[in-house]
């Protein structure tokens, strides 16, 4: 029996391939499924089920390309839904049969009504590992506020609920050295405190995570539902993709690897509409771009920005990329269901700026020039666009926080005719913030490069700049 875990950093997601006897298993299988069927290949092996946790919100599974490619059979979990392809709907406790091993789907709702989790038995039956997608991650469990976005009659009180019976009926009862495989790790808006790591025992997940510790159901929804922020606007949009079906990666691709020339780029912009989505690290693209292109840099939390910051994934994008990373771009666009980018700008942004091209460019200053701008302009603010929670746990005195996720219901309390010298963690939000008010028409904010770790590491900050919750030093 093998079991090998795929993850991937970007979405802090993790896919599994199962494999026994010539008979394989993919969990949760991501958008681009040529590797699994690869991996299957290379292993002599024929790849029998595509097991579905849940109906995923923030990414597109594989499974619909994987099934008709291999011709495995999907499975989900018990679910009235209506899916848009052939599937198996499971019952609880049904076993399924790879090789010589043995799979039981076990229904745990909560964190949506059909999430399921997978119990692996080996060749002698004994009880090996669980996949437990979004029902138990290492340090945290699902959030329960998703399924309500297919179901309107359920409220995150009553899936709270159904996810504290699930727990303690279904998963706890199981044996300690079990393996717990969950379907994210930290990075995820899938749940509020996920460890870093992405296995461990369900013995020291009883002893360590939280959610499993004894408590009344109503003191489990209290502690769940406690500090929930809103889902990005795109988690709905997935689901319904993931239930209902989509195009092919490789439509998707065929039609988004599409070098287009400056003059013809230019002219699908000015037809489509599109954005203009400028991939490239942030102080790059500080230094030159196409106006009113956006900056998301392909080296961070990718699709999680697109689809934060892109809250249609029909919108129409036209792509700036590194030379050679085109592919990889609408690849991972693809992964969260953004299907329609129309071409790439052939040569980069530096085929733009040599055709002459108008060209612009956005204020990047380290700490310490920032210091010496700050008392030249006592009236200009600091800017931290960093989650409130961030904030709270400590900021720059006087600065003002602006989370770069909410950026269109904060947007009016930056005014227009003032200088803002903006912030995050480490300069990558700084910059998606930075690119999109320009594009807005917002000229006097200027970006400090390396964020709020390069300012407490600059001379040029002492102490007394900074606010923690309960001091002020």
């Amino acid at each position: 029996m093998k079991i090998e875990q795929i993850y991937t950093g970007c979405l802090a997601q993790g896919a599994y391939y199962i494999e026994s006897n010539g008979e394989a298993a993919i969990i949760d299988p991501l958008r681009e499924v040529e590797p699994y069927i690869e991996k299957a290949k290379r292993n002599d092996a024929v790849i029998k089920y595509v097991f579905e946790t849940h109906f995923h919100a923030d990414f597109v599974s594989g499974h619909k390309d994987l099934a008709q490619k291999t011709g495995a059979k999907i499975v989900f979990g018990p679910t009235d839904a209506e899916l848009g392809f052939e599937a198996i709907v499971g019952e609880d406790e049904q076993e399924f049969t790879i090789g010589d091993v043995k799979i039981k789907l076990l229904h745990t709702p909560g964190h949506t009504m059909e999430s399921s989790c997978y119990l692996l038995h080996d060749e002698s039956g004994n009880a090996k590992a669980i996949f437990t997608g979004d029902t138990l991650f290492i340090g945290d469990v699902g959030r329960p506020d998703l399924a309500q976005k297919v179901a309107a009659d359920l409220t995150q009180e009553k899936q709270a609920g159904h996810l504290y019976d699930s727990l303690r009926n279904k998963i706890m009862p199981l044996p300690d050295d079990l393996v717990v495989y969950p379907a994210h790790g930290a990075g995820s808006a899938c749940g509020k405190n996920m460890s870093k790591e992405t296995s461990d025992t369900l013995g020291n997940q009883k002893k360590t995570n939280y959610a499993l510790q004894e408590m009344s159901k109503e003191e489990f929804v209290k502690k769940l539902i406690d500090g929930l922020t809103p889902p990005p606007a795109y988690f709905p949009q997935n689901v319904k993709m993931n239930i209902q079906g989509y195009d092919s990666i490789d439509e998707v691709l065929e039609r988004g690897v599409k070098g287009l020339s400056p003059a013809e780029f230019e002219a699908v912009a000015n037809e489509t509409g599109a954005i203009l989505l400028d991939t490239r690290s942030p102080q790059v693209f500080a230094k030159g771009f196409i106006p009113n292109a956006i900056n998301i840099g392909i080296d961070g939390s990718f699709a999680v920005w697109v689809g934060t910051m892109i809250p249609d994934v029909k919108q129409k994008i036209l792509v700036i990329a590194e030379e050679g990373r085109e592919e990889e771009v609408i690849t991972r666009l693809a992964r969260v269901g953004y299907d329609h980018a129309l071409g790439y700008l052939e040569g980069g942004f530096e085929a733009w700026r040599a055709e002459g091209n108008e060209v612009d460019t956005i204020t990047s200053l380290a700490p310490k020039e920032v210091a010496k701008a700050i008392q030249d302009n006592p009236n200009a603010k600091i800017l931290d666009v960093r989650k409130q929670s961030e904030f709270d746990s400590e900021h720059v005195k006087d600065a003002e926080n602006s989370p770069l996720d909410y950026i269109n219901e904060n947007m009016g309390q930056v005014d227009k005719d003032k200088t803002y010298f903006v912030h995050c963690a480490g300069g990558y939000r700084s910059m998606i913030f930075a690119s999109i008010m320009r594009a807005r028409g917002y000229e006097n904010l200027v970006d400090i490069s390396g964020g709020f770790k390069a300012i407490k590491d600059s001379e040029s900050f002492d102490l007394t700049d900074f606010v923690c919750p309960t001091t002020k030093l």
